[in-house]
């Protein structure tokens, strides 16, 4: 092992110590699943756990807690399972209202939810939205938004369209042209329907993330072609190509600020046991491989599928950080525009929805990872928590990021209805 790498493990180590006993803080920088290299225990350690999730309100008085030196506000609330959150150049706000659809024989999930997206205006700078307008509806589990060149790009489960937009607008006539740019087939394992979009640093591509049909390849090849994977849009000539693959479920996306290289978080897979295996963050290169559905965090063999394709396992490129096991990382953005001090303006935030396949739960939050020369470059910090209410029950659950106008860090919540705000307190900048 490197230098360091020893150092960077001694790092995680001091942080779980330093966690005052709380469990959340000490599996919060776990060696054998978070980091750079974490130590990952073998298939099987534990037997494979499903925890029903439920979700109650805060109690009265009570809500999220942040990082010292930070104040978190709702900013929007009533929302139906909000879920991507944009932020347009002229400082309105953007939330897609879907769900996962209902399942045969699985009463967790709703017939069929909003679908729609939501404009929201603080008009008056008071942090909270007054203006909370339907832009758009009957859509089919829109998720992903992208605003360009007076366009509104948006991502359905089953492909993406574009409208001619001009900022300022609250509401989008159902006759309004809609140009379709690419179809998909729709749905996926579990809530692998989402489809998200991030513009290149140029404007000229659209990257589109989506996840995989299946847990662990389990319905074969050809279920999976053009998913598990990143691809591109040549937005002037509509030339689509794979961008990178083997992501089992790709989420979030964001540009690095600096090098504007793409980075995503990802949802890994299921039913290895409590701690395998991690999701994780990872900068993401163009023809890359990362391993689905063959191998996990590099060439480690799913032993589900162990000698199928040792080809594509030699090729697999190892993710760039761990985040924890099970967690679900969502949403992702970088510091940089944020109002906040100069050592948060240096990395990346990350939204861990939550865990349900492990015995105990873990996520529920927001975390922070400092960055140096566009890399991971220390442990995880909590940032946003205090969602966890017992064993099975929470008050709510993080999901998407992204930075306000106004350099504050806006946080959704899909479960509890929420759209926080986190601003810096003035004497901490």
């Amino acid at each position: 092992m490197k230098h360091n790498q020893i150092t960077f493990k001694i790092l995680l180590l001091a942080a779980g110590l330093l966690a005052s006993g709380a469990m959340a803080q000490a599996d919060l920088n776990d060696p054998r699943t978070t980091g750079p290299s974490p130590d990952l225990v073998a298939p099987y350690s534990t037997p494979s756990a499903r925890i029903i999730v439920k979700t109650i309100p805060f109690p009265q008085n009570e809500g999220p807690k942040v990082h010292s030196g930070f104040k978190v506000e709702p900013f929007a609330e009533g929302l139906e399972s909000a879920r991507q959150v944009v932020v347009l150049p002229n400082g309105d706000v953007l939330v897609a209202e879907a769900t996962t659809e209902k399942k045969p024989n699985d009463p967790t999930f709703k017939d069929k939810g909003a679908n729609r997206i939501r404009l929201l205006r603080d008009k008056d700078g008071d942090g909270k939205a007054e203006t909370k307008t339907i832009l758009m509806s009957s859509l089919r589990q829109p998720y992903g938004m992208v605003y360009t060149n007076q366009r509104l790009y948006v991502a359905d489960t089953d492909g993406i369209f574009w409208i001619p937009f001009k900022l300022g607008t609250t509401e989008v006539s159902e006759k309004v042209k809609k140009t379709r740019i690419a179809e998909f087939k729709p749905g996926g394992y579990n809530n692998h329907w989402t489809r998200n979009l991030q513009l290149s640093k140029d404007g000229k591509v659209l990257y589109v993330a989506i996840g995989s049909a299946s847990n662990a390849g389990e319905y074969g090849e050809d279920e999976e072609v053009r998913r598990a994977s990143i691809l591109k849009i040549d937005l002037k000539t509509g030339k689509e190509t794979l961008f990178a693959s083997g992501i089992r479920n790709p989420v979030g996306m964001a540009l690095e600020p600096k090098s504007g290289v793409l980075w995503t978080s990802v949802n890994e897979r299921d039913e290895l046991g409590d701690d395998l295996v991690p999701d994780y963050i990872t900068s993401v290169k163009e023809g890359g491989f990362y391993g689905w559905p063959y191998s996990y965090y590099g060439q480690n063999e799913d032993p589900r599928l162990k000698g199928q394709r040792p080809d594509l396992v030699a090729k697999a490129i190892k993710p760039d950080y761990a985040v924890g096991p099970h967690v679900s990382a969502l949403g992702i953005v970088f510091g940089a525009k944020t109002a906040f001090p100069a050592r948060f303006r240096e990395g990346v935030f990350v939204g861990r929805h939550g865990s349900w396949n492990r015995q105990s739960l873990i996520g529920y939050d927001v975390v922070f990872i400092p960055f140096t020369d566009g890399k991971p470059s220390g442990p995880m910090e909590l940032f946003l928590s205090g969602f966890t209410a017992d064993t099975d029950t929470v008050y709510g659950r993080p999901r998407s990021l992204a930075v306000a106008k106004d350099g504050s860090l806006l946080v959704t919540d899909d479960k509890g209805g929420f759209i926080y705000r986190i601003t810096a307190d003035s004497a901490s900048k």
